[in-house]
C-alpha cells in the first residue's frame, strides 16, 4: 500500500480524527521501508496531540521533524517554518500532518503551489465516524469541501480511522465501514484503507475480510491512558 502513495503525503481531517497517530505510523513505516523521511507538523491551531510531541522518538528512528517555530512551548503562536519550503523539491518522503478542519488546512494552502510544482501529493482525508460533527457522511463530506477550499488542494483518498479511544473494539471499527465508504463515494474517491490498532487487526480481518487494513501502533494517548 505504501508504495502506491506519492512522495508528498498530506494528512487532513477533523479534530480528533486520529490524523497525528496515523501520520506518525506512516512516517515510521516509510522509514522501515528504507526511505529518507521527513514528518512536517503543520498544526498551528491545536497545541495538543501534535506530531512535534514525538520529535525525540522520530529522530531516534532517523526521521527528520519539521514543526512550527513555537511547537512544544507554552506560546500558542501560528508561526510556520521555511524549512518545509526547502525540502519539498527533494527526493525525500514527506508526510505532512495538517491541523484540524479548514482552519488548520489554511496553513497548508501556503504550500499548495510548491507542492504542485514538486509533482503533487496524495491527500488523505481521515474520518472518525464517532467524532462530533463528522458522524454522518453528509457532515464529513461538507467538512472535506471546507478543507479543500482552504488548502487549495484536493483529497485523493479517504481513510477510515473510526475509533472510541481505549474503548475501541473490532466491531466498533467495522460498524463505521459503511459510513467511510459513503463519505468516499460522495467525492468519487477510493477508501484507501481502514486503520486498526495492531492488537486486534487479525480479528477485524475476519469481520471485513475484503477490505484493506492498516495496523497502527497507538502513539497518541490521553494522559490517563499513558
Amino acid at each position: 500500500m505504501l508504495e502506491q502513495l506519492k512522495r508528498i503525503l498530506v494528512i487532513v481531517g477533523h479534530y480528533g480524527s486520529g490524523k497525528t497517530n496515523l501520520a506518525v505510523n506512516l512516517a515510521m513505516d516509510f522509514r522501515k521501508a528504507g526511505k529518507e523521511v521527513i514528518l512536517a507538523d503543520l498544526d498551528i491551531v491545536n497545541p495538543y496531540f501534535r506530531s512535534a510531541d514525538f520529535t525525540g522518538l522520530l529522530e531516534q528512528e532517523g526521521i527528520e521533524m519539521i514543526a512550527p517555530l513555537y511547537a512544544g512551548t507554552n506560546l500558542d503562536i501560528p508561526a510556520l517554518t521555511a524549512r518545509l519550503d526547502a525540502v519539498l523539491d527533494t527526493d525525500k518522503q514527506i508526510v505532512i500532518d495538517v491541523g484540524g478542519d479548514d482552519a488548520g488546512a489554511a496553513a497548508l494552502g501556503r504550500y499548495s503551489a510548491a507542492i504542485r510544482e514538486a509533482g503533487g501529493c496524495d491527500m488523505l482525508y481521515v474520518v472518525n465516524g464517532y467524532r462530533y460533527l463528522t458522524r454522518t457522511a453528509e457532515q464529513a463530506s461538507s467538512l472535506l469541501s471546507e478543507i479543500q477550499s482552504a488548502s487549495r488542494l484536493e483529497a485523493t483518498a479517504v481513510v477510515n480511522n473510526s475509533n472510541l479511544g481505549e474503548q475501541t473494539t473490532p466491531q466498533v471499527v467495522a460498524d463505521k465501514l459503511a459510513f467511510a465508504q459513503e463519505t468516499a463515494a460522495h467525492y468519487g474517491l477510493p477508501l484507501l484503507f481502514t486503520a486498526v490498532p495492531e492488537a486486534f487487526s487479525g480479528e477485524l480481518k475476519e469481520l471485513i475480510p475484503d477490505r484493506e487494513l492498516y495496523p497502527v501502533k497507538i502513539y497518541v494517548k490521553k494522559p490517563w491512558e499513558v
